[in-house]
């Protein structure tokens, strides 16, 4: 008989069913404790009395070569494992210490704009010998790192107009902030139920060419629409040519004031967007968001790997 079953057998038959209650109990944390020991003996480093195994950095190598692939080297695997536990504790003092519904959330949006569900990128990873939680302890970190770093050094992290114009004219960008817009615009969609025959989408898609056709101005588009069967107009947006990517920027720019956009199907059904106005701006520019963006992450991987060193002097590091 194993050491934790006679032990709850002992306890039961002195203590009656209280007992066997409390013997159950009992056995059952002996058996997380002997988990934690195993796990404890198998460890290759112990950081703050939180074991990394070999199978952690067996899981971690595999889930870098997937996403760089190349296989890095063991030892920097070993290093940002550390990294992580370390990030996750200090994490935890200030707060920040997200539930499994909001990893799962952030999982679930990666997933989407993989355009996979959580259920096939479960599938490629473990395809690729990974855990998915492999990559769920991974972006736990990322997130309560980012937050942290952001919401500890927000101040020290500002990136001032100044830079911004110092950065463009460095780059000898000036004088192209005027090709930059401010649009404002309707998305209007024709519903298509999902899993249609192609014939009925070829269908839609036609009767949005004629009635793209037809439209002259943002109201006659909205008024139309909002008339029509299954079919939705959005509320109002404006966006500027920051906002967008550069595609999208260009079909903008091409289209007409007051006409829509060429039908696109995607999975609401048709959709295409009124142009309602355009007019050009000098407030934010892709030339200043990306000198912004660019700017922002220097100063905020200078500033985290400060603090990483900083909390790492005081961590329990125990290579075994």
């Amino acid at each position: 008989m194993r050491a934790d079953t006679a032990f709850a057998a002992i306890v039961g038959r002195a203590c009656g069913k209280a007992g066997r209650a409390i013997a159950l109990v009992a056995a059952g944390v002996m058996m997380l404790m002997a988990s934690a020991d195993l796990a404890r003996a198998q460890a290759v480093v112990i950081v703050n009395g939180e074991p990394i195994t070999n199978s952690d950095i067996d899981q971690r190598i595999k889930l870098m070569i997937l996403t760089s692939q190349k296989a890095p080297p063991r030892k920097d695997v070993i290093e940002e494992l550390i990294n992580d536990k370390i990030k996750i504790k200090e994490a935890k003092k200030y707060g920040l210490d997200p539930g499994p519904s909001d990893i799962d959330s952030n999982y679930a949006s990666m997933a989407s704009r993989m355009r996979l569900s959580t259920q096939q990128l479960d599938k490629t990873l473990e395809g690729h010998g990974i855990h998915p939680q492999t990559l769920k302890s991974r972006m736990k970190a990322e997130l309560v790192w980012g937050q942290l770093v952001r919401g500890k050094f927000q101040q020290s992290l500002m990136v001032g107009e100044k830079d911004i114009l110092s950065a463009i004219e460095a780059k000898g960008q000036q004088g192209q902030e005027a090709n930059s817009f401010e649009y404002h615009l309707r998305q209007i969609i024709l519903i298509v139920p999902r899993g249609s025959a192609s014939g009925v989408i070829d269908a839609r898609r036609r009767e949005a060419e004629a009635l793209r056709a037809r439209v002259q101005s943002c109201q006659e588009a909205i008024d139309l629409f909002r008339t029509m069967r299954d079919a939705t107009v959005r509320e109002p947006i404006t966006k500027t040519s920051a906002d967008l990517p550069v595609n999208l920027r260009d079909i903008l720019d091409k289209t007409p004031v007051g006409k829509l956009t060429a039908p696109e199907v995607t999975k609401q059904g048709i959709e295409m967007v009124a142009l309602c106005d355009r007019k050009p701006t000098t407030a934010d520019t892709p030339q200043k968001r990306e000198a912004r963006d660019k700017l922002f992450a220097q100063k905020f991987e200078t500033q985290a790997k400060k603090f990483l060193q900083e909390i790492r002097r005081s961590a329990l590091i125990e290579y075994r």
